[in-house]
């Protein structure tokens, strides 16, 4: 198996679809990452493939949110989502990706890296509980051990405060967890 982690291109966008609708079983992710593109942002989405024997077969995305803090709003990114086709789950493909995304939020000059996500899996690839570094979350939805961040290079100790998503996953509903009883 050959594995290569490259930016996605314009020319992606029909397979990063279908990568998320197989990852995540319906089309809302999908709307979610054809949304996010269209976001005018201070920090650009950017996005990253996981090219297998020439195939997509997976894809993550970074884009753009606020840290509310009290000096002042900082930009910072969100990594939402990461989905890598059912066939080729548990391969590492998740993981190539994930570190891609952490380089490149460096990279980009964002000082905070947050997504909200399973903490099994994200804290084995570098990052910690939100909370206990000062950061709050967006949404009372979003469970406690769910909310994490990666401190990046331009990361300076005053940068604590609650994180403003985007309005595009309100527009969505892709914050937190929704009552399945309500």
């Amino acid at each position: 198996m050959t594995v290569a982690i490259r930016p996605e291109t314009p020319d992606d966008a029909a397979a990063v679809r279908e990568i998320h609708a197989g990852a995540f079983g319906d089309d809302l992710v999908p709307r979610l990452v054809d949304q996010l593109r269209l976001r005018p942002a201070a920090l650009p989405p950017s996005g990253y493939v996981a090219v297998v024997d020439g195939a997509l077969a997976g894809h993550v995305l970074l884009t753009h949110s606020w840290l509310d803090a009290p000096r002042k709003l900082v930009d910072v990114l969100v990594l939402s989502p990461l989905g890598v086709l059912p066939q080729h789950q548990r391969r590492g493909l998740g993981t190539l990706l994930v570190a891609k995304a952490i380089e490149a939020a460096d990279q980009s000059g964002a000082p905070l890296l947050f997504l909200e996500g399973d903490p099994a899996y994200y804290r084995e690839r570098g990052f910690q509980p939100g909370g206990p570094l000062g950061f709050r979350k967006p949404s009372l939805r979003i469970p406690d051990a769910a909310f994490q961040v990666v401190k990046l290079s331009a990361y300076e100790p005053w940068m604590t405060g609650t994180v403003v998503y985007a309005e595009t996953f309100w527009a969505l509903d892709c914050v937190g967890l929704r009552d399945p009883q309500a």
